[in-house]
Order: structure tokens, then sequence, then C-alpha cells
């Protein structure tokens, strides 16, 4: 096995002018730097991250927790924050939490004893338990999709995706609007995009009865269920707004079921541009958020607060883009 020694001695320099080159620290000159990097690639040496970690104090790993591993959403912001980490030599290490509130928490533990360099969380609440625990942490810790006073936060405008979106339904001549939403614990899903519609809804002098008001928990099962009951509501719905896409899958799904068209009868929109909104037919009318750039912010949020940077935004806002296709 080479040694850090090995390629002192071919190279014709001493170790410490090898450890700079390779931690990229200190002064070396360009003729020392070439050689040494040159027995480098003929060797094939790798250095070894652990014994760097270990004089460094840094791991060059950052933990991510996601609320699920397996959608859309999660996917594109990940990618998001390789985009940027890959390029300063940063690994990220991903965790579930299953929608479980709790494991947030329990994650956040895990992460640290893990020793990683800092922690980004797609957080599905914002409960006191788990601000408390984040302005704890012993790590820089970056939050998305939910603002936290006193955390460095990435965040869509869900209250103005939700009145953009409610005010194209009444546009096309939709009134009787039903809305399927989440628990309010999550408050930029749960509460942001209710209070949206409910704001526009009032704006407009529409009333809107109980029995118009779903919720789901994201997935296409509870969607489908919200919609259901809806359905048997004394006045019919012409139009459903989802939360997410996911929920209005199931709403589409059990529209159709039921033998309704779309947009015909019931036009149906949601929040979250997934790739599956784009393929069925009618295609599901969305609100697209860039989830890759919400990644890319999280990451260079992250990158000032290990360099040390003093003026890092408490917030960022990212924008929304409408995207209208053929459910309304």
């Amino acid at each position: 096995m080479i040694t850090i020694n090995d390629i002192a001695e071919m190279a014709g320099v001493s170790r410490t002018t090898v450890s700079r080159v390779i931690n990229n620290t200190g002064y070396v000159s360009e003729k020392a730097r070439r050689r040494v990097m040159d027995v480098i690639e003929e060797t094939g040496y790798v250095p070894s991250q652990h014994a760097k970690s270990l004089r460094t104090k840094e791991t060059k790993i950052i933990g991510v927790i996601l609320p699920k591993i397996s959608t859309d959403t999660s996917s594109r912001t990940v990618n998001g924050m390789n985009s940027v980490f890959e390029d300063v030599g940063y690994q990220i290490l991903l965790t579930t939490t299953d929608l479980d509130q709790q494991k947030e928490i329990d994650h956040l533990r895990l992460l640290q004893n893990r020793q990683v360099d800092g922690i980004i969380l797609i957080a599905t609440n914002m409960d006191q338990k788990l601000v408390d625990e984040i302005k704890a942490s012993k790590v820089p810790v970056v939050v998305v999709g939910q603002e936290m006073v006193g955390v460095p936060s990435v965040i869509f405008d869900d209250h103005a995706a939700a009145r953009r979106m409610t005010e194209l339904l009444i546009e096309k001549g939709r009134r009787s609007i039903g809305y399927i939403g989440v628990d309010e614990a999550d408050h930029s899903v749960g509460v942001q995009r209710k209070a949206g519609y409910l704001e526009t809804m009032a704006y407009h002098g529409i009333e809107v009865p109980d029995a118009w008001m779903g919720t789901g928990d994201f997935s296409i099962d509870s969607g489908y269920e919200a919609m259901a009951r809806m359905l048997e509501a004394p006045v019919k719905v012409d139009a459903v707004f989802a939360a997410t896409d996911r929920m209005g899958l199931g709403a589409w799904r059990c529209i159709r079921r039921h033998g309704y068209d779309i947009p015909g009868d019931i036009a149906v929109v949601g929040i979250g541009s997934s790739e599956t909104s784009r393929f069925i037919e009618p295609a599901l009318t969305t609100i697209e958020y860039e989830h890759e750039q919400a990644g890319s912010e999280a990451a260079r949020m992250m990158m000032q607060l290990l360099q040390g940077k003093k003026k890092i935004p408490d917030k960022k806002v990212l924008d929304f883009k409408l995207v209208e296709r053929d459910s309304i």
C-alpha cells in the first residue's frame, strides 16, 4: 500500500510538502506541487479520508434528513445540493423520517453522533421541540421548506402560490372549489397553502362549506379518500385544489372512477409539478417549484456557515411557476 511517505520519497520532497498539496494548505512551489501530483497520478494514491478528518476536524460529510426518500421533491432537492457539494469535495449522508416528526429530532442527534460537518433538514413541521433541538445542535443546520426564526431557511412562497392557483380556477369560471390539504403541523403546506385558498375564495365572496374541505397525509390514497367524501356533499364541487400533486392524483383517480369528466364536470389542480402529473390524461395543472434551486441554495448557505461567514441570510424565499395543463 502506497503511503504519504512513499509519495514524498518518489517526488523528492518532504512529507509536509505532500500533506500541503493533498490538503491544499500552506505554500508549495508550483514545481514541487507538479512533481507530487505526477506521482499521485502515476501511483493512483488515494489519501485516507479518516486520517485527514482527524487532522482537520472535518469529515467532509453533510447529513441530509428527508421526509420521504422516493419522491420527486426529495430527489430534485438532493440533486441541487450535490451540484454544490461535489464542487467543494463534500459528500452527502441521507436519512429519511417517513413523515415521522419524532424521527426528525432523532436523526438530528444521530447525524451529530456520526460527526457530520453540517445538517440540512427538509422539515415537515415547526414544533418547538424540533426548533430547540436545531438551535442546540453542535453543527450548523439549514432548513428547507419551513421558515424557522433564527435558523437559516430556504422556503417557497406557498401562500402566494395557493392564491394564484385559486385565482386561476375562478378565472376559468369555477366557483364551487373544494380543497384537500394536510395537517396544520406542517406550516408551509398545511397552513400557508390553505390560507391562500381561503383568502382568495373570501375575496371573491365565495362561501366554503365544511364538506368542500378535506385533509390528507400527502399520499395518493388520502387524496382519493378525501375526494370521495367531497363527492357526497349536498352542493357538488366543480373543481378541487389539492395542496400537493400526489393528493391531486388521488382526487383525479377518484373523480374518473365515479364517472365524472375532467375537466368538463370537475377541474383538478395541485402543487409540486411531479413527473406523474405530466403524463396522466388530462395532464394535471400545477405549481412548479424549483426544488433543485432550493437544494443548491441550502448547500450554499451551509458552506457559508462552515466557512464562518458573518452575513448569512435568515431565509431565502424562492418563486414559483404556474403550469397550466388540460385538467382545468
